[in-house]
């Protein structure tokens, strides 16, 4: 079997290197290639003899995922289609900002917490990802980029629960943000969650990242209809969790809430909202529905968009209506599916 270089720590691939008969910098050769040169191949290890190159192309996992299909929205945004080594489809997307990109990568291939607005939801879990594989999603779209130093933001919001994945997640974060590996800012890798407590409260303990929770609903009967998880860890639970979470100076939460008309949005949902996140340092994300294929929810109408915002700051919340970005191609917020169609 061949060795997954992209899942090791530092000490692992020099203790790797070492169990081949190399060096231990020649370890740490190999993984500035693969993590700081994004190399493809070991015939880009320029620095390594052709003769060891070529050995160890034999016994090294370098390129794990197949770009199947990119495709790119009139707002810039740029959805990749990655087939694993197994067969399963996962999904990937960059996100043009004013001065850097974002990327949203995924942790799961499918998702078992059956989230209502969620078309990932609906494939059901098919499997977590390894590590290597969350960050290869990393390495394979900066390689595509003309100015992949621009890519400055991480965030762990696409396909799956990552915390339900717990232990590749963090191991993956390691090698994002370590200077012995990609080097990425802790203060711009941010991992969502739909509120699994117990994981919540490992995060806190195990690494140093932004948190965002998928909220969704101020009262518990809404958010277990929209996400079943609720009903294993209610409001109150999430909540208290949330509170005994740390956080560094001058960062905060981020509550992502998906508006869905006739559900979630109306006045009363506001204030319940504001009485619910008192006392968190938090901001809020307010994200209009994105509508996908067998859903028969709908975006609520702008004025109520606009009037549940005003609420909110009116209780000195900070908040955003967050822009869709990629919908014509079903790259925005609840659109993933890892599907596509085979032209001709």
């Amino acid at each position: 079997m061949k060795a997954d270089l992209k899942g090791f720590d530092a000490g692992e691939t020099e203790a790797w290197a070492v169990s081949q008969g190399l060096k231990p910098y020649q370890g740490r050769q190999i993984r500035r290639w693969l993590f700081k040169r994004l190399a493809g191949s070991f015939e880009e290890m320029t620095d390594i003899l052709k003769p060891l190159r070529k050995e160890l192309q034999e016994k090294v996992l370098v390129s794990l995922l197949e770009n199947v299909e990119t495709q790119v929205s009139g707002d810039g945004t740029k959805k990749y289609l990655f087939r694993l080594r197994d067969g399963h489809l996962i999904e990937s997307v960059l996100i043009p900002e004013e001065d850097h990109y974002t990327i949203c990568i995924s942790s799961q291939a499918g998702c078992a917490m059956g989230c209502l607005f969620c078309s990932t939801a609906r494939q059901g879990l098919k499997r977590n990802l390894k590590s290597s594989e969350i960050v290869d999603q990393v390495i394979q779209v900066r390689r595509s980029m003309d100015t992949p130093e621009r890519l400055t933001n991480i965030v762990l919001m696409g396909m799956g629960e990552p915390l339900a994945n717990y232990d590749a997640v963090v191991r993956a974060v390691g090698n994002l943000i370590g200077s012995d590996g990609m080097n990425f800012s802790s203060r711009k890798l941010t991992i969502s969650t739909c509120g699994l407590v117990p994981q919540i409260k490992r995060l806190g303990r195990d690494i140093t990242v932004n948190l965002a929770v998928s909220l969704n609903a101020s009262d518990d009967k809404t958010r277990s209809l929209l996400m079943p998880i609720n009903r294993t860890y209610p409001l109150a639970r999430l909540i208290s969790a949330l509170k005994d979470f740390p956080l560094p100076n001058r960062r905060m939460l981020t509550f992502e809430y998906i508006l869905i008309k006739g559900i979630n949005d109306s006045a009363e949902d506001a204030r319940r909202l504001a009485g619910l996140l008192s006392g968190l340092r938090s901001k809020i994300n307010l994200i209009p529905l994105n509508p996908f294929p067998g859903s028969d929810m709908s975006c609520p109408d702008m004025e109520d968009i606009l009037r549940f915002q005003a609420i909110l700051i009116k209780n000195h919340f900070t908040v955003i209506i967050r822009k869709s970005r990629g919908s014509d191609i079903s790259a925005a917020c609840g659109q993933l599916s890892g599907g596509y169609k085979i032209s001709g």
